[in-house]
């Protein structure tokens, strides 16, 4: 039966073949199946390259066998290929090598080593001339697998190896997949770019079963992270359907010379020199992680060093964190390069305290020295502390960004639009015509973020130009004709439709390019989010600073996020394409429902969540819940996730956690850490327009709601959920540069390392924080020892073992979370300025303070909520000596600060 199966997938490989081209891998002789440990698989005789690698566990395949023959092209790469530059030392032009360009077969070798699956040497698929022998090994390595490089200077002078690249090539194909096929059957890649430390974690796509762990076999330092550009083929490579191939950098000065050198590189780029006859061997190992939150006990096992940044990687220049190190070999030194002042946690020779410097902000990298020659980088970003940064924002926003020209024959005016950062100035038309129409995600980045901003952080101009963008602009041009319907975008691309310059360097042949007609058009529930968000942000200033004047009654911002809502969504959808999947930010439709409840508006809360139960009762019955414009999407887990919990439906709620798991990683890397992979919003909403993975584009805001609420949902042996959760929620902060702008997103590609000019579709994120800021109290943790505090900093002169004194940290400072209790705090204004947890009575003390920053707001009075959490937890608060009102306490705060006490009822 094997032997016929075996001739069935040769003939069908073979076929495949004159379909798709020249079988240049050699697909028709055949596969050498081999069993290592935890793995199975099949490598490609001919080629010697990695066919395909399954777990023996659950028969899960990492690679793409089942496209296997569509791959078979000279240019693609593949699991066991190597590239290279090198030139004579002391000279200065390097030569690029790369075993995928023009595939021959290779020269298989004998061996008698029982561990030796397949060896070869790689000579006839390298050019003629190549002074270096170059073999290749697959290797059973315990209960893992391994490939080993033996490089080999064959030259009668030294040689300098200015690149070394090793291809992950895994099963990242969505092409021609169905919604359930790819869940199934694909995998994400996602790196930590830590030199001897480094390692690839590659997730299924489900987010359960076994993870697969790349880690250095030997002395295989992880340098960079580069794009492998391979021809498209018909697969769509370097597309919204498959984002392509990367290799792992063991060396990469010779990039850093010529294609990279514009750039801070994340590590220095290095280079090695083999004199004649010397051999340099370099491999990867293949490890099986039971599932995802086990990576790093897989990468404990391996025996290289383990970094874990507790609470993370983006740290606010008033705040510390801790960095906690596994690994056999004592600590040599670390070097944090003048970023943090770093001592020792209570005596631990593997746990330091990080407090930034004075001088710091933006990226910095510490560097960890082992005494057996081991190198480790951990890499951070510092910002501004939270509420300057947000601070920040909210001026640049309101001011730079403030379009004031109402003789704009779009009607634009007064609003606050895309603005360009590159060319300082406001990005008044692109041929993608949403980006300068207000609508799009790529158009209401600005006005979003300085919404959500003003909910977290009202300053009194900047409400101003909220509330006139609102009464002038929302109403009347982006919400037409007095309906409650939302256009595509204000600008279009009409000459003869109106008097306007249109820019002539831009291709406005595009389909991008909409007319009039197109552009007003309303379907596109996407759309509906961003003013529906805008109205609940101001409808929140009216009704908790009511000395603030608006221009309308609290009561009409808060029915012009219902009607806009229900608009798009009621009546299943009637009136938008795309209303019944998950929507980008819709988590703030949560917190609108809870204000109709509080406000006692019965009726109209009842017909939300009706609308809403429609949509969650069908997301309950559809395998694969997250469907979107895209063929595969991580922006509508945000949305299923909040109404099938809220409805308590109990199958979707824990696919959605496991969806965003698997393209949410955690690594010592404040870029990837707690990164919902995005690749192809560059197109809509960057300047730079290409295909590539986005450093914290708004999937890390928006996702890191779940994770967060999965947590206090069930805060015990969960720490893995907060610590991604909370990694994506303070993402947004790393957007927003000393001045105030916001990026959509920064370029991963190392010729770029930077941030897109344009604020794009930014806002999205950072709704995500403002809804998800808050300070975790975890408590003690017996892996990471003594108490943990995500979002504040333990006052470590006045906690004791029955007391825990927290300053809050976090860019809101509106919520704390006690996970002992699972009791969820927020008060509705001002700022908590101190939280204490007295651990013996469960007693909570919070000190309230008007504002958080000197030129906001001040808060009379404030909304304490309390919220238990939990499924089973009955324990009932209450605040001590306050009355009820809007569904929580009120306390006054005009003598300045107040001590609230929250007791058990």
């Amino acid at each position: 039966m094997l032997l016929r199966v075996q001739i069935i997938i040769s003939l069908l490989s073979s076929i495949c073949s004159l379909v798709y081209g020249q079988d240049n891998l050699g697909l028709s002789n055949g596969y050498t199946k081999f069993q290592a440990g935890s793995f199975e698989g099949q490598i490609v005789k001919s080629s010697q390259t990695l066919a395909s690698l399954n777990s023996s566990r659950t028969g899960f395949d990492f690679l793409p066998f089942d496209f296997l023959p569509q791959l078979a092209l000279n240019g693609a790469h593949h699991l066991g290929d190597i590239t290279l530059r090198y030139r004579t030392a002391g000279t200065g032009k390097w030569t690029s090598v790369d075993s995928a360009t023009v595939r021959k077969p290779v020269t298989a070798l004998n061996t008698s080593d029982a561990n030796v699956v397949a060896a070869s040497n790689l000579l006839p698929t390298l050019p003629s001339g190549l002074p270096l022998s170059i073999t290749r090994e697959w290797l059973r390595n315990g209960d893992d697998f391994a490939v080993r490089f033996n490089i080999t200077n064959t030259a009668t002078t030294a040689l300098e190896l200015g690149s070394l690249g090793l291809p992950v090539s895994i099963n990242n194909i969505f092409t021609g997949r169905t919604a359930e096929d790819t869940q199934a059957k694909c995998a994400l890649a996602d790196p930590y770019i830590g030199l001897d430390a480094g390692y690839v974690r590659v997730t299924h796509l489900q987010g359960t079963g076994n993870a697969l762990v790349i880690t250095p076999l030997g002395s295989t330092p992880f340098e960079a992270w580069r794009f492998l550009h391979e021809p498209s083929g018909n697969f769509s490579y370097q597309s919204q359907t498959f984002e392509g191939n990367y290799e792992w950098q063991v060396h990469s000065l010779a990039w850093a010379e010529n294609e990279w050198n514009s750039t801070k590189p994340w590590n220095p780029p290095t280079s090695r020199t083999l004199q004649p006859g010397e051999v340099y061997s370099v491999g990867l190992r293949f490890s099986l992680a039971e599932d995802i939150q086990h990576i790093e006990e897989a990468v404990v096992l391996t025996g290289i060093p383990l970094a874990v940044g507790l609470p993370g990687y983006v740290v606010p220049s008033d705040s510390t964190t801790s960095l906690y190190l596994n690994y056999s070999s004592p600590i040599k030194s670390v070097d944090t390069e003048g970023a943090f002042t770093i001592s020792k946690k209570n005596s631990s020779n593997s746990a330091y305290k990080l407090t930034p410097t004075a001088s710091a902000w933006g990226r910095a990298r510490v560097t960890v020295s082992y005494e057996d020659g081991k190198t480790q980088t951990v890499h951070y970003y510092i910002t501004k502390s939270a509420p300057s940064t947000l601070a920040d924002l909210g001026h640049f926003f309101t001011t730079s960004a403030h379009f004031t020209n109402t003789a704009d024959p779009f009607h634009r005016a007064p609003s606050i639009m895309t603005y360009d950062r590159e060319a300082n100035k406001i990005v008044e038309q692109d041929s993608r015509v949403w980006i300068a129409g207000l609508s799009d995600e790529g158009g209401t980045g600005a006005y979003l973020a300085a919404a959500m901003k003003n909910f977290a952080q009202p300053v009194a101009n900047e409400v101003s130009v909220l509330d006139e963008f609102v009464h002038e602009t929302v109403v009347g041009t982006i919400q037409q004709n007095g309906s409650f319907g939302v256009v595509a975008s204000t600008f279009y691309y009409e000459p003869g439709a109106v008097n306007y310059s249109y820019d002539t360097s831009f291709d406005w042949t595009s389909w991008t390019s909409w007319n009039r007609e197109r552009a007003y058009t309303t379907r596109r529930a996407y759309n509906y989010v961003h003013p529906s968000a805008t109205y609940w942000a101001l409808y929140r200033v009216a009704r908790n600073y009511p000395k603030q004047r608006l221009r309308a009654d609290w009561s009409w911002y808060l029915g012009r996020a219902l009607n806009t809502t229900q608009y798009c969504l009621a009546n299943e959808s009637a009136n938008c394409d795309y209303g019944l999947v998950g929507l980008m930010g819709e988590w703030v439709l949560g917190e609108l429902l809870e204000d109709l409840k509080r406000e006692n508006m019965t009726a109209k809360a009842s017909a939300l969540e009706a609308t809403m139960r429609y949509r969650a009762n069908l997301w309950e019955t559809q395998a694969v819940p997250f469907g979107s414009e895209m063929a595969w999407d991580s922006t509508g887990q945000e949305g299923v996730y909040y109404w099938t919990n809220y409805f308590k439906l109990p199958a979707t709620p824990p696919k959605v956690i496991s969806s965003i798991l698997a393209y949410m990683p955690t690594v010592a890397h404040w870029g990837w850490n707690g990164n919902a992979r995005r690749y192809w919003d560059f197109v809509y909403g960057a300047k730079i327009q290409q295909i590539e993975r986005q450093i914290h584009h708004y999937g890390s805001g928006l996702n890191s709601l779940p994770m967060l609420h999965s947590y206090e949902q069930s805060p015990s042996n969960n720490l893995y959920a907060l610590r991604v959760g909370f990694a994506g929620n303070t993402a947004p902060l790393t957007n927003i540069d000393q001045e105030g702008f916001a990026s959509a997103a920064m370029h991963s590609y190392p010729e770029l390392l930077k941030w897109d000019p344009y604020s794009g579709d930014n806002g999205q994120g950072f709704l995500g924080l403002s809804l998800g800021q808050c300070v975790y109290v975890v408590g003690g943790d017996g892996q990471y020892g003594g108490d943990l505090v995500f979002g504040g900093d333990i006052d470590e002169e006045r906690s004791n073992t029955t007391t825990l004194v927290v300053a809050p940290r976090d860019a809101v400072r509106r919520r704390a979370f006690i996970a002992d209790l699972g009791l969820k705090i927020e008060v509705s204004a001002g700022a908590i300025q101190t939280v204490v947890y007295e651990r013996m009575t469960h007693a909570v003390t919070l000190t309230v303070v008007p504002a958080a920053t000197s030129d906001a707001l001040k808060a009379s009075s404030v909304i304490v909520w309390l919220k238990v959490m939990g499924e089973g937890n009955t324990t009932a608060f209450t605040v001590a000596g306050a009355k009820v009102e809007r569904g929580g306490w009120v306390v006054d705060l005009t003598s300045g600060s107040e001590s609230v006490r929250v007791l058990k009822a």
